[in-house]
């Protein structure tokens, strides 16, 4: 909804083309936003009639709106350094990259930028180092 006709073919076609990939997953998001996918999700384990105390973080990302593994990495382009309203749950322990680049220029060069400062990261997923 919101995508012109030959926009959603070239998605189709990309889906097609990398429907067999195993090695990474790439969300690309049109008219989604987190804060909506929340409430969503807070109105349906209401409807469903979940107790409170039967409420769990993995229990409540099964109703979030697509089976997905939380990202790592969140690659921010055009030189934005919000977060806007992406994946606001599951990106809890993501990493982010920005890049000056803009989306329709961000090719094979620009990810393996990303990739690289991301490898030279310590995963720490909210623990304390000590020092």
């Amino acid at each position: 909804e919101g995508i012109n006709l030959h926009l959603q073919k070239q998605i189709r076609h990309a889906i097609d083309l990398t429907a067999t990939n195993d090695t990474i997953i790439l969300n690309v998001a049109f008219n989604y936003g987190g804060r909506a996918e929340i409430l969503d999700a807070a109105r349906r384990i209401i409807e469903d009639g979940v107790a409170p105390e039967e409420l769990t973080e993995e229990l409540f990302s099964q109703y979030l709106y697509h089976d997905l593994p939380d990202p790592d990495l969140i690659i921010r382009t055009g030189g934005e350094w919000r977060l806007s309203n992406f994946l606001i749950w599951q990106a809890a322990y993501a990493e982010y990259y920005t890049t000056p680049t803009y989306w329709p220029d961000f090719d094979e060069a620009e990810l393996q930028k990303a990739l690289l400062e991301y490898n030279l990261r310590e995963r720490r997923f909210g623990r304390v180092l000590n020092g």
